[in-house]
This record gives structure tokens, sequence and C-alpha cells, in this order.
């Protein structure tokens, strides 16, 4: 079998567009000479190699520099709204064969590019800069890369399948990079400090929020929290209707998580402090990403065989638990303070009187619910994810008790019962 034929056992046949082969070209033209300028030396002028210039002419050349942080998110912000315009942008009856494929490549360049943007707001611990110029082009790469890849595969939509097809071996390799890629990320930013909550670098919100920059009221940036994740729980309703009861159950079960906390932030809770607008949009924009993208990518397991174990009912019983007890403490905590005051005090009842964020114990609780309801990848990422954040919440919540309280009790833990 000549080699060509060989490789087209595993390709769709190229699509009729000059527009995708000029694309191709220039894609793999000018990454392989990227690749040879940073073997020479000649490197991309960002991270440990901003001031590693590897010609003369360079040396005198002043380019404008901006942080490192702002430099990647340029880089990675576009490639992200490319993929996820694509839902709206390139939209067509939903076929469970060949429109998987297409469904699996767009989230997992939006996955991807998330993660980017993720670990560039939460994990990475920066130290120099970024050349404009450098931020540029790799902010176009990353974007039109993503926009003709996805656009490639929308332009093989109505062509037969290839004769091998590699799209589940492709999910696995996918899912073992992302999430090495993730874990190695993590380990870097472990040669700095440890996790930002833990550090001190926390979200500014509550008992936490100092700092220059917009400043909203509790309530409000609550609000801003919860709302839209809220409001895309039951939007799935309409857009997704049916599907069967483990998906019926996934979606009130994140409805109902995110209400509750609209709810809770309107009718129960007695704020005193303020929150930052910067922080409202990151979890904000979290949250709402994580709810829409747990329907969504279940809503392309349907069709699909069960687990072997199912594990929905068990996650229904724990979301129960987890919400009902987060309601409780959260009750306990807005009774500690009459109407107008705005002090804080140590709180009691409960769990509270073995850990200090027994809420974030069953919030934890509660998610872990949903992704034995859901049993997707994502699904527990996201339980996962949680659970680590409010570890982290929670370790830091306590030492501040310690030190605004003389007489707070040392046996009382942070979030497991005589454990931690």
């Amino acid at each position: 079998m000549a080699m060509p034929e060989m490789l087209m056992q595993f390709l769709y046949p190229p699509p009729a567009s000059w527009i995708i082969w000029i694309m191709s070209v220039m894609s793999f033209v000018s990454l392989t000479n990227g690749g040879l300028m940073e073997i020479k030396g000649n490197n991309m002028k960002y991270a440990k190699f901003l001031n590693n210039v590897g010609s003369p002419a360079k040396k005198t050349t002043e380019q404008k520099v901006i942080s490192s942080k702002t430099g990647m998110l340029i880089a990675y912000v576009p490639a992200l709204t490319a993929g996820l315009a694509s839902f709206l942008l390139l939209r067509r009856p939903y076929d469970h064969d060949q429109g998987l494929r297409f469904q699996m490549l767009q989230f997992a360049l939006i996955i991807h590019f998330f993660k980017r943007v993720f670990e560039v707001l939460f994990v990475h611990r920066f130290s120099s800069g970024m050349e404009i110029e450098t931020t540029i082009i790799i902010s176009l790469s990353y974007f039109s890369s993503t926009a003709t890849m996805i656009y490639t595969q929308h332009l093989t939509s109505w062509l037969s399948e290839p004769p091998i097809d590699l799209k589940f071996v492709g999910i696995a390799i996918f899912v073992t990079g992302i999430v090495g890629n993730f874990y190695h990320h993590y380990l870097l930013s472990k040669l700095r400090s440890g996790g930002q909550e833990i550090v001190g670098n926390h979200l500014k919100y509550s008992k936490f929020a100092a700092g220059g920059g917009i400043k909203l009221s509790s309530r409000t940036g609550m609000l801003l929290l919860y709302s839209p994740a809220s409001l895309a729980g039951l939007a799935t309703f309409f857009i997704f209707p049916g599907g069967g009861i483990r998906f019926l159950l996934l979606k009130l079960a994140v409805t109902i998580h995110f209400s509750k906390r609209v709810l809770e932030t309107l009718f129960v809770h007695k704020y005193s402090g303020v929150m930052m607008l910067d922080s409202a949009i990151i979890i904000s924009s979290s949250y709402c990403f994580a709810a829409a993208a747990m329907i969504y990518i279940h809503r392309m397991t349907l069709g699909v065989a069960e687990p072997l174990i199912d594990l929905k009912y068990l996650g229904v019983f724990l979301f129960l638990v987890g919400i009902f007890g987060n309601f409780y403490h959260h009750l306990l905590l807005a009774n500690l303070r009459a109407n107008n005051e705005k002090g804080y005090k140590i709180p009691t009842g409960g769990l509270f009187d073995l850990v200090v964020c027994p809420h974030y114990l069953f919030e934890i609780i509660g998610f872990i619910g949903i992704s034995f309801i859901s049993q997707t990848l994502f699904s527990y990422t996201c339980a996962v994810g949680v659970a680590l954040y409010l570890i982290g919440r929670s370790y830091t919540t306590r030492k501040w008790y310690i030190s605004k309280f003389d007489n707070f009790p040392q046996n009382v833990k942070a979030l497991i019962p005589f454990v931690f």
C-alpha cells in the first residue's frame, strides 16, 4: 500500500478550500521554523528567555515589555474565545456519529485553552516579563490554529468517516496530555511557593477583601458569582430537553445548587465586607463555565453505554446531604449577627464545634454527589478542583480566626473533624 493510501486510512479527504491549504502550510512552516530558532538561541522573548537575545542587532532594540501574566492572558484568551464562538457560528443538526467527533474537537480545544487561562490566573508564579511583539505572534498563532482546526473539521462533517477511527484513542491521549501537563505545571509553581490560599494570596472577598481596585458590596458580588451559573443551568432545560433520568438529575442538581446560593444571598446571609470586582468576575466565569460544561459534556455521552458501576443514586444522596448540610450551617452563620451587626464572631452549633468551615465540607460533598450523578471525567475534575480550593480556603480561615480571637478553641480543625 502506497504511503498516501495508507494515510487516507486515518484521515478525511482534504477539503477543497485554498484558505485551509494556506493555513496548513503556514502553520507547519512557522512552527518548524520556530523550533529551529529556539535551538539556535533566537528564542521567543518571554519568561526566562526574555533577555536571551541571539543576535547583536536585537541587543540594541528596545521592545515594549508587559507582565508575564498579562502577556499569557493575551496569548490564550483569543483562542479560548474562538473555541466558544464556534458553538454559535458553526451550528448544524445534531448527528450522533459525525456530530460527536466535531463536538469532541470543540471541547478538547476549549478545555485546553481554558486550562491555560486558569493556570495563568491561579497556578503559575511569574517572575519575568513578555515582549509585546512575542505576545501578539503567539496569540495570533493560537487563535488561527484553533479557528482553522474547528472550521476544517466542520467542512468534513458531511464526508464519510475515515476507515480507521481514532477519536476515542485521541480522547485518551488528550486526557493524558492535559492532566500530565497540568500536574507538572503545578509542580513548577510549587518550586516558588505553596497554594494561593494557603500562602495568603486569596481571592478578595469576605474577610479577605483588601487592596486596590473596584469594590462591590458582598451581596452584589455574590449575586454576580452565582446568577450566571444558575441561569446557565435553567437554560439547559430548554436547550437540551429530554436525555433520560441521569441527564435530568444532573441538570436539576447543578441548577438547584447555584439557585440555592442565589436565594441564600438574597434572603439568608448577612454581609459585612466587600468583594473586589476582579475576584467576582474570575469566580463567576469559573462557575458559569463549569455548570454549562458539566451539562453539555454529559449530553455528549447520550447514547453511549452506561458505566458498569452506576453511581447516580448514590450521587443524589450525597448531593442532598451536601446541600442540606451546607444550608444548615449557612443559617447558623447568619444567626450569629443581628440585622445591623458587622463584626465577626466565633461560630458555634452543628459541626462548627469541630471544624471552622463545615459549610465548605458539605459543599465538597455536594460536588462529589454531582460528579457521581454525571460520572464524566470533567465532573470529577470539577469536584476535585472545588475540594482543593476549599481546603486552602478553610486552612486560611482557621488561621484568620486564630489571629483575631485569643479564645479560639485550638481543637477546632479547618475542614475535616479531628483530621484537618
